[in-house]
């Protein structure tokens, strides 16, 4: 077999002699001509590979631009530039080679940002601080041991966000670069720091909302807008007594935490051991990254056990609570023992994924006896909105002109893409510049609907 696939490669390797007429596509000249065998690559490497003898002259494909570079991505080929690349250079007719200059001039425009970054990076130290920075009162530094959220934003599109941990001796590793941890460390929060690609990466702390969406999960967690609006409903205040039952990955255990302050307490129950080991975690994660960055402990207010809440009669013995929230996949099993513990009046929160849990839900407390109304159902909907100036082709701001002004400059027309530096422009007075307000394109969908139970004794 070795030596079939030697002669076969041989084969594939030779240069042999053809005649090609490509005159209805305008590509080359009607004439005979010898070429070589040539591959479809696009890198730099990817030419066909002659010998040091000969004297062929060097080549002119097009070159990639910055961006290629830059990013490690090479730019895609056109069908006429692969053709054109398997046949010799003084074949090609001046179209193609106007084609050419045309394809490379806009791939150069658009990279210019990009490239322009990439040297004020190389200019610029990595560890120097913004000279105008003042510390304000309170201010501490970003500090190891703190968690951190990444993000790159260009064009009004975020390209990249990451939360992660500040690690002495780590790097961050992405698509757009490296940086290390310790050019991070003892830099305030929100500051801009440039990756080994000479990418502006905004480094800042995580807020609540943003470490129940990124920490690590085990089951789907209850979304910060899901868990506002049961704040909401159970009436959540400092000093009070909750029970959470289906504590997940830990994310409605750390809203309840934080609405009842250093004088309430939390009881989560979760029945699977991976789940309650995941909350734990994520909740201690908070707490140690939260005590570096505000000087001060995060209430430890949260008693996690693992079990089952229809069966946890003796858990509950002697306990009173203020409100109640289930995330569970039957609620109505449960409800019988976690009713006699709810103080009258109070509310009852229930977490459920689709309408057929709903359903069987309401059928739970019809064939009940339990002193319960369901007040409403919903399903809370976050409709965010694209918002910024009309901007012209090349970057500048559009302006408010007359009711009756009659213009026919086509540069004037709204463009979304921002293409320059809008600090770098003449300052505009206010008012003069015209907005652009849409619906984002990517809109969160269902993720769950919330259940209103409220104990009424009848």
């Amino acid at each position: 077999m070795t030596v079939p696939l030697h002669l076969g490669l041989s084969f594939m390797t030779r240069k042999f002699a053809c005649v090609i007429c490509l005159k209805r596509h305008n590509v080359v000249r009607n004439k005979p001509f010898l070429c070589a065998l040539r591959n479809f690559g696009t890198g730099p490497n990817d030419s066909d590979r002659e010998d040091s003898s000969s004297n062929a002259p060097a080549s002119t494909s097009p070159q990639f631009s910055r961006r290629a570079s830059v990013f490690g991505r090479r730019r895609p080929l056109s069908p006429l530039e692969r053709v054109s690349q398997l046949l010799p250079e003084d074949t090609l007719s001046p179209e193609v080679w106007a084609l050419r200059d045309t394809r490379n001039t806009e791939v150069e425009q658009d990279s210019q940002s990009l490239g322009k970054e990439r040297e004020e990076a190389i200019q610029e130290p990595q560890g120097s601080f913004a000279p105008h920075h003042v510390c304000v009162p309170g201010e501490r530094p970003l500090c190891f041991g703190e968690t951190l959220l990444a993000e790159f934003s260009r064009k009004r599109r975020l390209e990249f966000r990451k939360m992660f941990q500040l690690k002495e001796g780590l790097k961050l590793h992405s698509n757009w670069g490296l940086i290390a941890h310790n050019d991070m460390e003892g830099r305030p929060a929100g500051s801009v720091i440039r990756t080994s690609m000479g990418i502006p990466i905004v480094i800042r702390r995580s807020s609540l909302d943003e470490f129940t969406l990124f920490m690590k999960r085990g089951p789907a967690i209850a979304y910060p807008k899901d868990a506002s609006a049961m704040l909401t409903m159970m009436d959540v205040t400092e000093g009070d007594c909750v029970l959470e039952s289906g504590s997940g990955s830990g994310a409605m255990s750390l809203f309840l935490s934080r609405a009842v302050g250093y004088k309430g307490s939390i009881l989560s129950v979760e029945i699977r051991e991976d789940h309650h080991r995941c909350a734990v975690l994520n909740y201690q994660r908070w707490r140690s990254s939260w005590s570096l960055r505000q000087g001060e402990e995060w209430p430890d207010n949260v008693h996690f056990h693992h079990g089952d809440l229809i069966s946890a009669g003796p858990l509950l013995a002697g306990r009173g609570f203020n409100s109640v929230a289930l995330d569970m996949v039957n609620p109505h099993l449960a409800l019988p023992a976690v009713v006699p513990h709810l103080h009258p009046g109070s509310v009852c929160a229930v977490y459920q994924a689709n309408i057929t849990q709903v359903i069987d839900l309401m059928e739970g407390l019809r064939c009940s006896a339990l002193p319960l109304v369901c007040e409403r159902i919903v399903e809370v909907q976050y409709r965010d909105w694209l918002v910024g100036p009309s901007l012209k082709k090349d970057g500048t701001f559009n302006k408010r002109k007359a009711p009756h002004e009659d213009d026919d400059d086509d540069e004037s027309e709204p463009n979304e893409d921002t293409k320059g530096d809008l600090n770098c422009q003449d300052p505009v007075p206010f008012g003069d510049v015209p907005y652009i307000a849409r619906p984002h394109p990517e809109q969160t969908g269902h993720t769950a609907f919330l259940v209103k139970l409220r104990k009424i004794l009848k």
